[in-house]
């Protein structure tokens, strides 16, 4: 013969646990969320996507085509170190969209700002060496990059909170090279404003192939 079930009853909301840890109105909520605004230096690795469009210089299968339409990386941030070390942040950096160039100008304007923090260029810097390290040989050349980013929080497609990087920063910020480690390294200098670089350019270095173009 089945036993009967005994009903749960509800607990009286005023009284509170006798054992202190059994009640948890008090816990911390557990937003597993690094502060927005926080500064860290990652490590993006793209998670191909198999998309290829030589047109486009996309080659290798790292973008990624979604059901939209949409190209974009599939980005994959670790932060290096710090009190965030390890932790893994996911971002879409957009490519191109048929609703319009608004994403793919997002996704350019992060990519141009994530090359500025990793080769150490003034934003504001035009001259030929810092044109030649904004640009690259292809997608590949940013799989690997490390650079400073200004975490911000987003949310996901089920309305969460999730972390995002939307914005690199660059040598003009104050606090560039203390989390870029150059601050302890003896003569490192701040990236001169245009106004104040030599007017002298240096002779370009010789060219080493298969070397992407900001390293030469």
């Amino acid at each position: 013969m089945a036993r009967p079930i005994t009903p749960i009853r509800n607990p009286d909301p005023q009284r509170r646990h006798p054992h202190g840890f059994l009640d948890f109105n008090d816990a911390q909520s557990n937003t597993n969320l690094i502060p927005k605004g926080t500064l860290a230096k990652v490590r993006l690795t793209i998670r191909p996507g198999g998309f290829d469009d030589a047109s486009q210089g996309w080659t290798g299968g790292y973008a990624t085509r979604g059901s939209t339409g949409a190209v974009y990386l599939n980005g994959e941030f670790t932060v290096t170190e710090g009190q965030y070390a390890r932790r893994k942040i996911f971002t879409l950096i957009g490519l191109y969209s048929p609703k319009g160039p608004d994403w793919a100008n997002m996704g350019r304007s992060m990519i141009r700002g994530m090359l500025n923090s990793a080769r150490g260029i003034s934003d504001k810097d035009q001259s030929p060496q810092a044109q030649a390290a904004r640009r690259i040989n292809g997608l590949g050349d940013l799989d690997g990059i490390e650079f400073l980013a200004r975490i911000d929080v987003g949310t996901d497609a089920s309305g969460d909170d999730k972390n995002e990087i939307r914005s690199a920063v660059t040598p003009d910020h104050r606090d560039y090279a203390q989390h870029m480690g150059l601050a302890a390294q003896p003569g490192y200098h701040p990236p001169a404003q245009p106004a104040q670089q030599q007017t002298v350019q240096q002779q370009p270095a010789s060219l080493v192939p298969g070397r992407p173009s900001w390293a030469q």
